[in-house]
Protein backbone atom coordinates (compact mmCIF):
# COMPACT_ATOMS: atom_id res chain seq x y z
CA UNK A 1 0.00 0.00 0.00
CA UNK A 2 1.19 3.55 -0.72
CA UNK A 3 2.46 5.08 2.53
CA UNK A 4 2.61 8.73 3.63
CA UNK A 5 4.34 10.12 6.71
CA UNK A 6 2.80 13.29 8.17
CA UNK A 7 5.06 15.39 10.42
CA UNK A 8 3.26 18.11 12.37
CA UNK A 9 3.26 19.02 16.06
CA UNK A 10 -0.34 20.32 15.90
CA UNK A 11 -2.23 17.15 16.71
CA UNK A 12 -5.68 18.22 15.49
CA UNK A 13 -4.39 19.41 12.13
CA UNK A 14 -2.27 16.29 11.75
CA UNK A 15 -5.19 13.97 12.57
CA UNK A 16 -7.53 15.86 10.21
CA UNK A 17 -5.08 15.55 7.34
CA UNK A 18 -4.56 11.87 8.18
CA UNK A 19 -8.33 11.18 8.03
CA UNK A 20 -8.62 12.91 4.65
CA UNK A 21 -5.74 10.92 3.17
CA UNK A 22 -6.94 7.61 4.64
CA UNK A 23 -10.24 8.13 2.81
CA UNK A 24 -8.18 8.29 -0.40
CA UNK A 25 -6.83 4.81 0.34
CA UNK A 26 -3.36 5.74 1.58
CA UNK A 27 -1.57 4.19 4.55
CA UNK A 28 -0.78 7.00 6.99
CA UNK A 29 2.01 7.27 9.56
CA UNK A 30 2.25 10.19 11.98
CA UNK A 31 5.05 11.99 13.84
CA UNK A 32 4.97 15.12 16.02
CA UNK A 33 8.68 15.91 15.71
CA UNK A 34 11.69 15.23 13.51
CA UNK A 35 13.20 12.69 15.91
CA UNK A 36 10.04 10.59 15.78
CA UNK A 37 9.93 10.97 12.00
CA UNK A 38 13.51 9.70 11.63
CA UNK A 39 12.67 6.62 13.68
CA UNK A 40 9.66 5.88 11.45
CA UNK A 41 11.72 6.30 8.26
CA UNK A 42 14.27 3.80 9.57
CA UNK A 43 11.72 1.03 10.12
CA UNK A 44 8.88 1.77 7.66
CA UNK A 45 8.57 1.83 3.87
CA UNK A 46 7.51 5.42 3.18
CA UNK A 47 7.03 6.96 -0.27
CA UNK A 48 5.92 10.52 0.59
CA UNK A 49 6.66 12.81 3.53
CA UNK A 50 4.34 15.74 4.39
CA UNK A 51 6.28 17.97 6.77
CA UNK A 52 5.46 21.17 8.62
CA UNK A 53 8.24 23.80 8.61
CA UNK A 54 8.24 24.87 12.24
CA UNK A 55 8.70 21.85 14.47
CA UNK A 56 9.78 21.52 18.12
CA UNK A 57 13.19 20.06 17.30
CA UNK A 58 14.03 21.57 13.94
CA UNK A 59 13.03 23.01 10.60
CA UNK A 60 11.05 21.02 8.03
CA UNK A 61 12.81 22.70 5.10
CA UNK A 62 16.23 21.67 6.41
CA UNK A 63 14.86 18.21 7.18
CA UNK A 64 13.87 17.79 3.53
CA UNK A 65 17.56 18.00 2.61
CA UNK A 66 18.44 15.32 5.18
CA UNK A 67 15.70 13.00 3.90
CA UNK A 68 16.68 13.38 0.23
CA UNK A 69 20.31 12.59 1.04
CA UNK A 70 19.41 9.44 2.99
CA UNK A 71 16.34 8.37 1.00
CA UNK A 72 16.64 9.87 -2.50
CA UNK A 73 13.48 8.14 -3.79
CA UNK A 74 11.17 9.57 -1.11
CA UNK A 75 9.19 12.62 -2.23
CA UNK A 76 8.73 15.49 0.24
CA UNK A 77 5.96 18.10 0.36
CA UNK A 78 6.58 20.94 2.81
CA UNK A 79 3.58 22.52 4.57
CA UNK A 80 3.58 25.75 6.55
CA UNK A 81 1.22 28.35 7.97
CA UNK A 82 3.87 31.02 7.43
CA UNK A 83 4.83 30.75 3.79
CA UNK A 84 7.81 32.72 2.51
CA UNK A 85 9.37 32.78 -0.93
CA UNK A 86 12.84 32.06 0.48
CA UNK A 87 11.61 28.95 2.32
CA UNK A 88 9.86 27.73 -0.82
CA UNK A 89 12.94 28.23 -2.99
CA UNK A 90 15.18 26.55 -0.42
CA UNK A 91 12.83 23.55 -0.10
CA UNK A 92 12.83 22.98 -3.86
CA UNK A 93 16.62 23.37 -3.98
CA UNK A 94 16.92 20.72 -1.27
CA UNK A 95 14.88 18.31 -3.40
CA UNK A 96 11.34 18.78 -2.08
CA UNK A 97 8.59 17.87 -4.54
CA UNK A 98 6.61 21.01 -3.67
CA UNK A 99 5.97 23.63 -1.00
CA UNK A 100 2.47 24.79 -0.11
CA UNK A 101 0.88 27.08 2.45
CA UNK A 102 -1.60 25.61 4.93
CA UNK A 103 -5.06 26.64 3.96
CA UNK A 104 -4.34 25.80 0.32
CA UNK A 105 -3.98 22.15 1.24
CA UNK A 106 -7.71 21.35 1.12
CA UNK A 107 -7.73 22.14 -2.60
CA UNK A 108 -4.19 21.22 -3.56
CA UNK A 109 -2.96 18.43 -1.32
CA UNK A 110 -4.80 15.46 -2.88
CA UNK A 111 -3.88 16.27 -6.52
CA UNK A 112 -0.35 17.13 -5.39
CA UNK A 113 0.10 13.77 -3.67
CA UNK A 114 -1.32 12.04 -6.74
CA UNK A 115 1.31 13.77 -8.92
CA UNK A 116 4.05 12.83 -6.46
CA UNK A 117 3.04 9.15 -6.65
CA UNK A 118 3.02 9.38 -10.45
CA UNK A 119 6.62 10.62 -10.29
CA UNK A 120 7.54 7.78 -7.91
CA UNK A 121 5.95 5.23 -10.25
CA UNK A 122 7.86 6.66 -13.23
CA UNK A 123 11.14 6.60 -11.29
CA UNK A 124 10.51 2.98 -10.29
CA UNK A 125 9.93 2.09 -13.94
CA UNK A 126 13.12 3.87 -15.00
CA UNK A 127 15.15 2.03 -12.34
CA UNK A 128 13.62 -1.26 -13.45
CA UNK A 129 14.58 -0.60 -17.08
CA UNK A 130 18.07 0.52 -16.07
CA UNK A 131 18.45 -2.66 -14.05
CA UNK A 132 17.38 -4.76 -17.05
CA UNK A 133 19.85 -2.95 -19.30
CA UNK A 134 22.59 -3.42 -16.71
CA UNK A 135 21.87 -7.17 -16.48
CA UNK A 136 21.59 -7.53 -20.27
CA UNK A 137 24.95 -5.92 -20.90
CA UNK A 138 26.86 -7.22 -17.89
CA UNK A 139 29.93 -9.39 -18.36
CA UNK A 140 27.95 -12.23 -16.78
CA UNK A 141 25.91 -12.42 -19.98
CA UNK A 142 28.98 -13.35 -22.04
CA UNK A 143 28.80 -17.15 -22.21
CA UNK A 144 31.90 -19.30 -22.05
CA UNK A 145 34.25 -21.21 -19.78
CA UNK A 146 37.29 -21.48 -22.06
CA UNK A 147 40.57 -19.88 -21.02
CA UNK A 148 40.61 -17.57 -24.05
CA UNK A 149 37.21 -16.01 -23.43
CA UNK A 150 37.83 -15.76 -19.68
CA UNK A 151 41.05 -13.88 -20.37
CA UNK A 152 39.27 -11.46 -22.73
CA UNK A 153 36.53 -10.84 -20.14
CA UNK A 154 39.09 -10.27 -17.37
CA UNK A 155 40.93 -7.69 -19.48
CA UNK A 156 37.68 -5.94 -20.39
CA UNK A 157 36.62 -5.78 -16.73
CA UNK A 158 39.95 -4.21 -15.77
CA UNK A 159 39.86 -1.52 -18.45
CA UNK A 160 36.16 -0.77 -17.90
CA UNK A 161 37.00 1.06 -14.68
CA UNK A 162 39.22 3.52 -16.56
CA UNK A 163 38.68 6.03 -19.35
CA UNK A 164 41.28 4.39 -21.59
CA UNK A 165 40.54 4.00 -25.29
CA UNK A 166 39.97 0.34 -26.18
CA UNK A 167 40.58 -1.53 -29.44
CA UNK A 168 38.69 -4.80 -29.89
CA UNK A 169 40.20 -7.12 -32.48
CA UNK A 170 38.33 -10.16 -33.75
CA UNK A 171 36.60 -11.80 -36.67
CA UNK A 172 33.10 -10.82 -37.69
CA UNK A 173 30.55 -12.24 -35.29
CA UNK A 174 32.85 -12.71 -32.29
CA UNK A 175 30.82 -10.31 -30.14
CA UNK A 176 32.80 -7.08 -30.35
CA UNK A 177 29.76 -4.86 -29.79
CA UNK A 178 28.61 -7.02 -26.87
CA UNK A 179 32.02 -6.50 -25.26
CA UNK A 180 31.88 -2.75 -25.96
CA UNK A 181 28.45 -2.46 -24.34
CA UNK A 182 29.61 -4.47 -21.33
CA UNK A 183 32.66 -2.24 -20.90
CA UNK A 184 30.44 0.84 -21.04
CA UNK A 185 27.93 -0.63 -18.57
CA UNK A 186 30.71 -1.44 -16.08
CA UNK A 187 32.26 2.03 -16.40
CA UNK A 188 31.63 5.27 -14.53
CA UNK A 189 30.02 6.59 -17.73
CA UNK A 190 27.16 4.07 -17.65
CA UNK A 191 24.58 6.73 -16.79
CA UNK A 192 25.29 8.41 -20.14
CA UNK A 193 24.73 7.23 -23.71
CA UNK A 194 26.35 4.30 -25.47
CA UNK A 195 26.40 5.27 -29.16
CA UNK A 196 27.44 2.77 -31.84
CA UNK A 197 28.07 3.09 -35.56
CA UNK A 198 29.49 0.74 -38.18
CA UNK A 199 32.02 2.68 -40.25
CA UNK A 200 31.70 0.27 -43.18
CA UNK A 201 27.96 0.89 -43.57
CA UNK A 202 28.22 4.47 -44.88
CA UNK A 203 29.94 6.42 -47.61
CA UNK A 204 32.68 8.81 -46.53
CA UNK A 205 30.39 11.88 -46.75
CA UNK A 206 27.48 10.32 -44.85
CA UNK A 207 29.79 8.91 -42.17
CA UNK A 208 31.28 12.38 -41.59
CA UNK A 209 27.79 13.88 -41.24
CA UNK A 210 26.68 11.09 -38.90
CA UNK A 211 29.73 11.44 -36.68
CA UNK A 212 30.27 15.19 -36.59
CA UNK A 213 26.82 16.53 -37.45
CA UNK A 214 26.17 19.35 -39.91
CA UNK A 215 24.59 22.77 -40.22
CA UNK A 216 21.69 23.70 -42.48
CA UNK A 217 22.93 24.33 -46.02
CA UNK A 218 26.26 22.56 -45.50
CA UNK A 219 25.53 20.40 -48.55
CA UNK A 220 22.65 19.52 -50.84
CA UNK A 221 19.84 18.08 -48.76
CA UNK A 222 21.03 19.54 -45.45
CA UNK A 223 17.84 21.49 -44.72
CA UNK A 224 18.37 21.80 -40.98
CA UNK A 225 21.04 21.45 -38.31
CA UNK A 226 21.85 17.87 -37.37
CA UNK A 227 23.41 16.71 -34.12
CA UNK A 228 26.26 14.25 -34.69
CA UNK A 229 26.99 11.03 -32.82
CA UNK A 230 29.97 12.66 -31.11
CA UNK A 231 27.58 15.08 -29.44
CA UNK A 232 25.11 12.27 -28.68
CA UNK A 233 27.89 10.35 -26.92
CA UNK A 234 29.11 13.35 -24.88
CA UNK A 235 29.81 12.12 -21.36
CA UNK A 236 29.33 8.52 -22.46
CA UNK A 237 30.89 6.04 -24.88
CA UNK A 238 31.26 6.08 -28.67
CA UNK A 239 31.72 2.66 -30.30
CA UNK A 240 33.22 2.73 -33.80
CA UNK A 241 32.83 -0.71 -35.35
CA UNK A 242 34.99 -1.61 -38.36
CA UNK A 243 37.16 1.49 -37.83
CA UNK A 244 39.60 0.07 -40.38
CA UNK A 245 37.12 1.06 -43.12
CA UNK A 246 37.29 4.77 -42.24
CA UNK A 247 38.76 7.10 -44.89
CA UNK A 248 42.12 8.81 -44.28
CA UNK A 249 40.71 12.35 -43.91
CA UNK A 250 38.10 11.21 -41.36
CA UNK A 251 40.86 9.39 -39.49
CA UNK A 252 42.65 12.75 -39.15
CA UNK A 253 39.50 14.42 -37.82
CA UNK A 254 38.92 11.60 -35.34
CA UNK A 255 42.52 11.91 -34.16
CA UNK A 256 41.88 15.59 -33.34
CA UNK A 257 38.86 14.60 -31.25
CA UNK A 258 40.94 12.08 -29.29
CA UNK A 259 43.79 14.53 -28.75
CA UNK A 260 41.86 17.69 -27.86
CA UNK A 261 38.16 16.83 -27.57
CA UNK A 262 37.50 19.35 -30.36
CA UNK A 263 35.69 18.93 -33.66
CA UNK A 264 33.86 20.88 -36.34
CA UNK A 265 30.37 20.15 -37.61
CA UNK A 266 30.19 19.93 -41.39
CA UNK A 267 29.65 23.46 -42.69
CA UNK A 268 30.53 25.16 -39.39
CA UNK A 269 33.59 27.18 -38.38
CA UNK A 270 32.92 27.29 -34.64
CA UNK A 271 34.77 24.59 -32.72
CA UNK A 272 32.68 22.26 -30.55
CA UNK A 273 33.97 20.34 -27.53
CA UNK A 274 33.15 16.81 -26.45
CA UNK A 275 34.12 14.50 -23.58
CA UNK A 276 33.68 10.85 -24.47
CA UNK A 277 35.29 7.47 -24.25
CA UNK A 278 36.12 5.71 -27.52
CA UNK A 279 35.91 1.98 -28.06
CA UNK A 280 36.92 0.87 -31.56
CA UNK A 281 36.67 -2.52 -33.23
CA UNK A 282 37.98 -4.11 -36.39
CA UNK A 283 38.49 -7.47 -38.04
CA UNK A 284 41.44 -6.09 -39.99
CA UNK A 285 45.14 -6.31 -39.16
CA UNK A 286 45.72 -2.58 -38.58
CA UNK A 287 49.54 -2.79 -38.46
CA UNK A 288 49.40 -4.31 -41.97
CA UNK A 289 46.94 -1.58 -43.02
CA UNK A 290 49.46 1.00 -41.79
CA UNK A 291 52.17 -0.57 -43.96
CA UNK A 292 49.80 -0.44 -46.92
CA UNK A 293 49.07 3.24 -46.28
CA UNK A 294 45.39 2.63 -45.48
CA UNK A 295 45.49 3.53 -41.79
CA UNK A 296 47.22 6.31 -39.86
CA UNK A 297 49.91 5.10 -37.52
CA UNK A 298 49.32 7.95 -35.03
CA UNK A 299 45.61 7.13 -34.85
CA UNK A 300 46.41 3.45 -34.33
CA UNK A 301 48.51 4.25 -31.26
CA UNK A 302 45.70 6.47 -29.97
CA UNK A 303 42.98 3.85 -30.28
CA UNK A 304 45.06 0.84 -29.19
CA UNK A 305 45.92 2.12 -25.72
CA UNK A 306 44.31 -1.10 -24.48
CA UNK A 307 43.88 -3.89 -27.02
CA UNK A 308 41.71 -6.96 -26.50
CA UNK A 309 41.65 -9.86 -28.97
CA UNK A 310 38.35 -11.74 -29.06
CA UNK A 311 38.78 -15.42 -29.95
CA UNK A 312 36.98 -17.01 -32.87
CA UNK A 313 34.39 -19.63 -31.95
CA UNK A 314 36.48 -22.45 -33.44
CA UNK A 315 39.28 -21.45 -31.03
CA UNK A 316 37.02 -22.14 -28.04
CA UNK A 317 34.87 -24.98 -29.27
CA UNK A 318 34.26 -26.24 -25.72
CA UNK A 319 32.05 -23.15 -25.30
CA UNK A 320 29.87 -23.93 -28.33
CA UNK A 321 27.32 -26.18 -26.54
CA UNK A 322 27.01 -23.63 -23.71
CA UNK A 323 26.37 -20.80 -26.14
CA UNK A 324 23.88 -22.88 -28.13
CA UNK A 325 21.94 -23.79 -24.97
CA UNK A 326 21.88 -20.14 -23.88
CA UNK A 327 19.57 -19.38 -26.82
CA UNK A 328 16.90 -21.93 -25.88
CA UNK A 329 14.76 -19.65 -23.70
CA UNK A 330 14.95 -16.71 -26.11
CA UNK A 331 13.95 -18.66 -29.21
CA UNK A 332 11.41 -20.85 -27.43
CA UNK A 333 9.51 -17.71 -26.48
CA UNK A 334 9.98 -16.14 -29.89
CA UNK A 335 8.86 -19.28 -31.76
CA UNK A 336 6.30 -20.58 -29.24
CA UNK A 337 8.30 -23.77 -28.86
CA UNK A 338 9.26 -25.96 -25.87
CA UNK A 339 12.74 -27.24 -26.68
CA UNK A 340 14.48 -28.19 -23.44
CA UNK A 341 17.86 -29.57 -24.44
CA UNK A 342 20.42 -30.53 -27.09
CA UNK A 343 21.39 -34.16 -27.60
CA UNK A 344 25.00 -35.14 -26.94
CA UNK A 345 25.32 -36.05 -30.62
CA UNK A 346 24.23 -32.55 -31.66
CA UNK A 347 26.63 -30.95 -29.20
CA UNK A 348 29.50 -32.96 -30.69
CA UNK A 349 28.53 -31.98 -34.23
CA UNK A 350 28.28 -28.31 -33.34
CA UNK A 351 31.82 -28.47 -31.98
CA UNK A 352 33.07 -29.94 -35.28
CA UNK A 353 31.77 -27.08 -37.44
CA UNK A 354 34.12 -24.24 -38.50
CA UNK A 355 31.63 -21.42 -37.68
CA UNK A 356 33.12 -18.87 -40.04
CA UNK A 357 30.44 -16.41 -38.92
CA UNK A 358 31.23 -17.21 -35.26
CA UNK A 359 28.61 -16.57 -32.55
CA UNK A 360 26.33 -14.72 -34.95
CA UNK A 361 26.19 -17.74 -37.27
CA UNK A 362 25.58 -20.16 -34.38
CA UNK A 363 22.73 -17.98 -33.14
CA UNK A 364 21.05 -18.04 -36.56
CA UNK A 365 21.36 -21.82 -36.81
CA UNK A 366 19.89 -22.29 -33.33
CA UNK A 367 16.91 -20.08 -34.16
CA UNK A 368 16.26 -22.02 -37.35
CA UNK A 369 16.45 -25.40 -35.58
CA UNK A 370 14.13 -24.32 -32.77
CA UNK A 371 11.53 -22.96 -35.22
CA UNK A 372 11.39 -26.35 -36.97
CA UNK A 373 11.73 -28.51 -33.83
CA UNK A 374 9.14 -31.25 -33.33
CA UNK A 375 9.90 -32.23 -29.75
CA UNK A 376 11.70 -31.14 -26.62
CA UNK A 377 15.11 -32.44 -27.72
CA UNK A 378 17.20 -31.10 -30.60
CA UNK A 379 19.31 -33.76 -32.32
CA UNK A 380 21.87 -33.85 -35.13
CA UNK A 381 19.01 -34.57 -37.55
CA UNK A 382 17.68 -31.07 -36.86
CA UNK A 383 20.80 -29.44 -38.26
CA UNK A 384 20.28 -27.69 -41.63
CA UNK A 385 21.44 -29.85 -44.55
CA UNK A 386 24.47 -27.74 -45.40
CA UNK A 387 25.77 -28.15 -41.84
CA UNK A 388 25.20 -31.89 -41.87
CA UNK A 389 27.24 -32.06 -45.07
CA UNK A 390 30.00 -29.94 -43.58
CA UNK A 391 30.42 -32.23 -40.60
CA UNK A 392 30.83 -35.20 -42.94
CA UNK A 393 27.98 -37.01 -41.23
CA UNK A 394 24.82 -38.63 -42.62
CA UNK A 395 26.27 -38.63 -46.15
CA UNK A 396 23.90 -41.39 -47.23
CA UNK A 397 20.96 -39.11 -46.56
CA UNK A 398 22.43 -36.40 -48.76
CA UNK A 399 21.66 -38.04 -52.08
CA UNK A 400 19.25 -36.01 -54.25
CA UNK A 401 16.33 -38.17 -53.12
CA UNK A 402 17.44 -37.98 -49.50
CA UNK A 403 17.64 -34.21 -49.60
CA UNK A 404 14.22 -33.96 -51.28
CA UNK A 405 12.66 -36.28 -48.71
CA UNK A 406 14.11 -34.39 -45.76
CA UNK A 407 13.12 -31.03 -47.25
CA UNK A 408 9.51 -32.06 -47.81
CA UNK A 409 9.39 -33.46 -44.29
CA UNK A 410 10.69 -30.20 -42.81
CA UNK A 411 8.18 -28.11 -44.74
CA UNK A 412 5.32 -30.35 -43.60
CA UNK A 413 6.50 -29.91 -40.02
CA UNK A 414 6.66 -26.15 -40.49
CA UNK A 415 3.07 -25.91 -41.74
CA UNK A 416 1.89 -28.49 -39.17
CA UNK A 417 0.77 -31.00 -41.81
CA UNK A 418 -1.21 -28.58 -43.99
CA UNK A 419 -0.53 -30.21 -47.36
CA UNK A 420 -2.07 -27.44 -49.47
CA UNK A 421 0.16 -24.88 -47.76
CA UNK A 422 3.18 -27.19 -48.08
CA UNK A 423 2.58 -27.65 -51.82
CA UNK A 424 2.40 -23.88 -52.21
CA UNK A 425 5.71 -23.36 -50.40
CA UNK A 426 7.38 -26.18 -52.35
CA UNK A 427 5.97 -24.76 -55.60
CA UNK A 428 4.59 -28.14 -56.70
CA UNK A 429 1.08 -29.43 -57.36
CA UNK A 430 -0.91 -30.96 -54.51
CA UNK A 431 -1.14 -34.27 -56.43
CA UNK A 432 2.65 -34.29 -56.81
CA UNK A 433 3.05 -33.68 -53.10
CA UNK A 434 0.78 -36.64 -52.23
CA UNK A 435 2.79 -38.82 -54.59
CA UNK A 436 6.06 -37.76 -52.93
CA UNK A 437 4.64 -38.37 -49.46
CA UNK A 438 3.69 -41.91 -50.52
CA UNK A 439 7.00 -42.50 -52.26
CA UNK A 440 9.07 -41.39 -49.26
CA UNK A 441 6.62 -42.92 -46.75
CA UNK A 442 6.15 -39.60 -44.95
CA UNK A 443 2.52 -40.18 -43.95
Amino acid sequence: MQSILIIDDEQKLRELLARILKLEGYRILEADCLKAAEAILLREDVQIVLSDVRLPDGNGVDFSKVVKEKYPFIEIIVLTAFGTISDGVKAIQYGAFDYIVKGDDNERIIPLISKAFEKIKLQDRIRELESKVSRKYSFDKITGQSATIKQAIALAQRVAQTDATVLLNGETGTGKEVFAQSIHQASKRNNKSFVAINCSAFSREILESELFGHTAGAFTGAVKNKKGLLEEADGGTLFLDEIGEMSADLQAKLLRVLESGEYLRVGETKVSKVNLRLIAATNRDLPEEIKSGNFREDLYYRISVFRIVLPALRERNEDIPLIAESYLDEFNIKSNQKVKALSEGLKDKLKQLPWKGNVRELKNVMERMIILAEGELLTEADLPFEYQLETGQNLSSLSLNGIEKAHIQKVLQLVKGNKAEAAKILNIGLTTLYRKIEEYQLA
